[in-house]
């Protein structure tokens, strides 16, 4: 067993769950053989505990690192903060840079409060929209992370949010009272929000501008007049989309304006910092309620922030990244067709992703995995796309790929039995509680 498993076994016994993220527990990936931990990480590269180098593509850092690990302007950039003090009974003026520098990017927004997590940043988000409105009823649509205000949409039903992301995930330890608070709508069904908004009184209506599909039959702009019409605060939610289509939020490409976005992931490029912007009327409601919290007013965040955005204006990473993502895409479809397997791309290119249409996806998930490890490379159905996935790592990756999807094809014509490929059980597709 190698190092970082045994060490993701004594997490286990505790931490509940083995660690503070689902996306990054070891079962997720490659149950009793992902290497869980990493001792240094690089461009594209990460080293685990045993000093193994992989090539990571997949989730690159949970989508925080456009620019690759280790980016050696940012980390400049915060090893001058360190050694100047990241914090003090004063504030730092790099909050007030940062804020200026978003507002100039989205001229629609008037004022900015910054926090760390994406959670966070869509709870501040709801609790000004509720105070500013004095309604208390939100309309969701995609993931918005864990707290009370969310997970409470499934008080009324456990299902609500399996085509949000994540499914099995229960409501335990959230106020019943919150029943019918959260209602969720899909994407791109009108019809379906148009209901809702009919029959409640909705403080927010709140929403990732894209992650699959692109919205259709104007669907932004219709969402928008019913805003308008209602009295109803519109949330774009782009921890995830923002900066990878634009520099900015990726409803400029819409040009659709919200009252109100979060950004964060990659907008330190690794380093924690989120932010919440908005219009002065929606944004001043702050005012009248409490949001405060001693370390959103660390340094380090705001500093990798604005060198991060430095950064990636003067390579234009958005386009670049856009551009691999793309051809990754190309290269999926060119090889599902050659081997005739049904597929469901994901998505936008930046953080393109597919699964296998089929009972088994699971299992072949899980087999891409077991086979790229063998070839030092880290890898599942998705890849969140960075600048140091240079072509020739993507040309070994692609090269492992295709060989790996021949064995699922003869699978899929019943030649090879799908439990047969695995070395183990198959990943989580969803929560699951941890022994």
């Amino acid at each position: 067993m190698v190092s970082g498993q045994k060490l993701w076994q004594r997490a286990k016994k505790v931490i509940p769950g083995g660690n503070m993220l689902l996306s990054k527990r070891a079962e997720m990936f490659l149950p009793g053989k992902w290497p869980a931990y990493y001792s240094r990480a690089k461009g594209c590269f990460i080293w685990d505990l045993d000093n193994r180098k992989f090539i990571d593509l997949s989730i690159m850092g949970i989508g925080t690192n456009i620019l690759g690990y280790g980016n050696k302007k940012v980390d400049e950039a915060i090893k001058r903060t360190v050694r100047k003090g990241n914090m003090s009974t004063l504030n730092c003026p790099e909050e007030v840079l940062l804020a200026e520098k978003l507002v100039e990017l989205h001229p629609w927004a008037n004022k900015v409060r910054f926090a760390r997590s994406g959670g966070e940043a869509n709870a501040i988000a709801i609790r000004i929209a509720r105070a500013a409105t004095g309604k208390e009823k939100i309309a969701i649509c995609g993931y918005h992370g864990w707290h009370d205000w969310y997970l409470a949409t499934n008080i009324d039903n456990q299902s609500n949010l399996e085509t949000h992301l994540l499914p099995g995930l229960a409501p335990n330890g959230v106020p019943k009272c919150l029943e019918g608070t959260v209602l969720p709508f899909e994407f791109n069904n009108l019809s379906q929000l148009e209901a809702i908004v009919n029959n409640n009184d909705l403080a927010a209506i709140k929403m990732e501008v894209q992650r699959n599909d692109p919205p259709k039959k104007n669907f932004l702009e219709k969402i928008r007049k019913i805003c308008d019409l209602n009295g109803i605060v519109l949330i774009f939610d782009e921890c995830t989309s923002g900066f990878r289509e634009t520099y900015g939020g990726i409803h400029k490409k819409f040009n659709v304006n919200p009252d109100l976005a979060m950004f964060g992931k990659a907008m330190g490029n690794g380093y924690a910092i989120t932010a919440v912007i908005g219009n002065e009327k929606v944004m001043d409601a702050v005012q009248k309620t409490f949001i405060s919290s001693t370390f959103w007013t660390e340094r380090i965040g705001p500093t990798a922030a604005l060198k991060t955005l430095e950064v990636m204006k003067d390579l234009k990473s958005w386009d670049e990244i856009t551009k691999i993502g793309k051809d990754i895409k190309l290269s999926w479809k060119s090889m599902f067709n050659q081997h005739n397997l049904d597929y469901i791309e994901t998505g936008i290119p930046a953080l393109a992703g597919f699964t296998f249409n089929s009972k088994n996806n699971l299992i072949y998930k899980t087999y891409i995995t077991q086979e790229m490890l063998k070839k030092n490379i880290l890898a599942a159905n998705s890849i969140y796309v960075s600048l140091a996935h240079k072509k020739k790592f993507l040309d070994r990756y692609l090269n492992e790929l295709n060989n790996i999807l021949k064995k699922i094809k003869k699978c899929e014509e019943g030649i090879i039995n799908p439990q047969d490929l695995l070395e183990g059980p198959p990943c989580h597709g969803g929560f699951k509680r941890l022994n």
